[in-house]
């Protein structure tokens, strides 16, 4: 079963579903997740939607949410900083808590990249959300910005734009917006995977808020939750080395899955069967749903 649904954050009207698995009996309450979209995405026809669906069907709610200026939520189109989408998380949490349908205790958040350095840094800040899965996410804007912008000419064309915004922010006013793949570099093989829903444009304001945006510095905070770092091995968009540091600066219990396949995107069709077997794996066995195994 899903239901679309709306909550308020900052005063914002943001638009949500939630997905309840038809096994849940009358007044059973059951975990659930909060679910996370990628940079300038949306909840829909996404990697967000695809992880939404994957855990109703294994027992799980999961509420998938447009962050503010994404998707069907109000605010400034593509105007994404990242504090707001922490803000956005939690005010997701405070309303999804209240649903007759969802164990106020047993509250994760899985995000898929930006969704995902997003959701470890509000678990690092709220210790309402009770497990954390992410999904090819990074801890370290600055850093992860250098992998994906590797030789010296990229760098100095990406720094050179972000100064260029600032510039023209100081003179105008104005955002100066530029291409999402100036920012995150897609190969082209690769974009079919994106949302056709999502942004193609962002000012330069919204690269500065990811540049300076650590997670790394909250991730030990959500032990002893359990958390899943969770990446595609060799990941042409999100470095997997942004989760291999983050697993190093987590505490227990933590895992670190790096799988081959589909380069950032593990739920891609012909990587989704693996993927699911792994999820689920270890979801049994650090956050179980009691409609598990259930007939």
């Amino acid at each position: 079963m899903q239901e679309k649904l709306s909550f308020t954050s900052d005063g914002l009207k943001l638009s949500g579903v939630l997905h309840v698995p038809e096994g849940r009996r009358p007044g059973e309450r059951l975990p659930c997740f909060i679910v996370l979209h990628g940079f300038v995405g949306t909840k829909d026809e996404s990697h967000a939607e695809l992880q939404a669906r994957m855990l109703e069907e294994f027992g799980y709610c999961a509420f998938r949410i447009d962050f503010r200026g994404c998707g069907e939520s109000e605010g400034a189109r593509g105007q994404v900083r990242c504090f707001d989408q922490v803000a956005d998380t939690k005010n997701a949490l405070s309303f999804i808590a209240g649903r007759e349908e969802i164990d106020p205790a047993r509250i994760g958040v899985i995000g898929h990249s930006f969704g995902a350095a997003v959701a470890v840094y509000t678990a690092g800040l709220d210790e309402r959300l009770a497990c954390v899965i992410s999904s090819c996410g990074w801890g370290d804007g600055e850093r992860k910005f250098r992998g994906q912008h590797p030789t010296p000419e990229a760098w100095a064309k990406f720094t050179g734009i972000l100064e260029q915004g600032r510039r023209h922010k100081a003179a105008t006013g104005e955002s100066m917006w530029v291409s999402r793949f100036d920012v995150v570099p897609i190969p082209e093989s690769l974009r079919k995977n994106l949302s056709p829903k999502a942004l193609m444009e962002v000012p330069v304001e919204t690269a500065i808020s990811m540049y300076n945006f650590r997670a790394e510095d909250v991730v030990a905070n959500i032990a002893p939750r359990p958390l899943l770092l969770f990446h595609t091995a060799n990941d042409v968009i999100t470095p997997t080395e942004q989760s291999i540091r983050l697993y190093e600066k987590a505490g227990q219990p933590a895992e670190l899955m790096i799988v081959n396949g589909t380069s950032h995107f593990p739920l891609s069709e012909k990587d989704a069967p693996r993927t699911r077997v792994l999820i689920r794996s270890w979801l049994d066995r650090f956050f179980p749903t009691p409609l598990r195994g259930r007939g």
